[in-house]
Order: C-alpha cells, then structure tokens, then sequence
C-alpha cells in the first residue's frame, strides 16, 4: 500500500514536536474515547501531551522517542522508557519499557505496525526485558502477542487513567529473533 515506511528517532524540533503533538493527542483520543469520560480523556492529553510536556520528555535521558512515516507522512509513534512501575521480574535483569505504542488508523497496516515495532526491538535489544502495560481491550495486543510479547498474570493499572490493563512481557533470549 505504502511505497515508502521509515521510523526514525524523534529530536527536539519545532516541526518534529508539532508533529508529535498531533500523532500523541490523536491516537489517544482514538485509543481511549469511549472508554473513559470525555472531561477525563482531556485532562489527560492537557497533562502529558502539551508542547512543554512532550519537549522536556523527549529531552529526558530516560525516554527515546520514535516515529514512523508512511509515504513521508507521520503515521505513529512509540515511546521507549525506563521510567514506570514495571512488573514483577527478577531484580537483577535489566529491563525497558514500550510506554507508548499508537498509529494513527488509516496508518494501522501491518507494514506500518511491523516498522514500528522492529525498530522498538532494535532499541531494547540490550535488556533482559522488554515490557508493556496496555488497557485490555486495545486491539494491538494480539499484535504484541505476534511479535514474541507473553501476557503476565498479574494485576495492573494504566498509568494515568482509570483502565484495567495487562502487562505484557518479552525477553532477551526471544529478542535475537527481532
């Protein structure tokens, strides 16, 4: 469909944070609309997806952000974090974070998806564990799955808002495959 996919790592630009700012309140307002009141959904994208927010985020040390294009176009972004409760798992195993994972709907193809995700995996290469908390409806979790992701049973929130969620684990001796 696609001639053309590319993911890149995001900088501290006026044009890459506006575009950052429209790919992040986009797909959360896609992602979440419908599964928390609206009022709620707002003051979470005023909270974490200003321009002063998304530029001090993108300057951590502790964040690395991605975006893929289709066609020159943005059409997602990942964010990859060493911040955030992580699951339960063995205190001495590095370990990362997938914070962030969306696409834009007309952008959700497998290619997109698959460029996304390998260049997550590319990055995360060095951990023990790569781990995610999404909400337990989303619809990219059997995506997850298919790229060597493991459900954990145990009990998890999303950070911010009020969803139950899953946390979802993949490790190193599976990364080798990526």
């Amino acid at each position: 469909m696609y001639q053309h996919i590319k993911t890149k790592f995001t900088v501290v630009t006026g044009d890459e944070i506006d575009t950052l700012m429209l790919l992040t309140k986009n797909i959360a307002l896609a992602k979440f609309s419908g599964l928390i009141q609206a009022d709620l959904l707002q003051s979470y994208i005023e909270e974490n997806y200003t321009e002063k927010t998304l530029i001090t985020e993108v300057n951590s040390m502790s964040n690395q952000w991605l975006v893929v294009y289709a066609d020159d176009q943005p059409a997602g972004y990942a964010r990859i974090t060493s911040k955030g409760k992580s699951p339960e798992l063995p205190d001495s195993q590095t370990r990362i974070c997938i914070a962030d994972f969306g696409l834009l709907e007309d952008y959700s193809t497998p290619e997109v998806r698959a460029s996304l995700m390998d260049k997550c995996l590319a990055v995360c290469r060095s951990y023990s564990f790569i781990w995610i908390n999404e909400y337990e409806s989303n619809p990219l979790l059997s995506f997850f799955e298919e790229s060597g992701f493991v459900r954990l049973e145990q009990d998890a929130q999303m950070d911010g808002l009020p969803l139950d969620s899953v946390y979802l684990i993949r490790e190193k001796e599976n990364l080798a495959k990526a």
